[in-house]
């Protein structure tokens, strides 16, 4: 499992909304029976989305937003098999992270 890789959302009763999450923890820490992800959720509402807390993901041509505020561990063993690497995207989910823990 890498830095980046988007899974499957493991909660089936939150799919719908929340297709997929992605690992943010660093594969330095892979000895860890966690990982902390971020949901990557479908936003359809005519409501302006802050950007820089919920940066626009590219998933298999679906086009996603990370909520970082709702980052979150999840058990190793729920994370199947990765379905895409966004690691091109990694500034914005960092940057997002970082609006989270320091709010800016």
């Amino acid at each position: 499992m890498a830095q980046y890789d988007v899974f499957a959302n493991p909660s089936s009763s939150a799919t719908t909304g929340i297709p997929y999450v992605v690992v943010l923890q660093s594969d330095l820490l892979d000895a860890l029976a966690t990982r902390l992800t971020i949901p990557l959720a479908v936003l359809d509402f005519a409501g302006k989305v802050p950007t820089a807390l919920c940066p626009v993901v590219m998933v298999k041509g679906k086009r996603l937003h990370a909520l970082a505020h709702y980052a979150a561990p999840l058990p190793v063993k729920v994370l199947r098999r990765p379905v895409d690497n966004v690691a091109a995207q990694a500034s914005a989910l960092v940057a997002a992270m970082d609006a989270v823990l320091s709010g800016f």
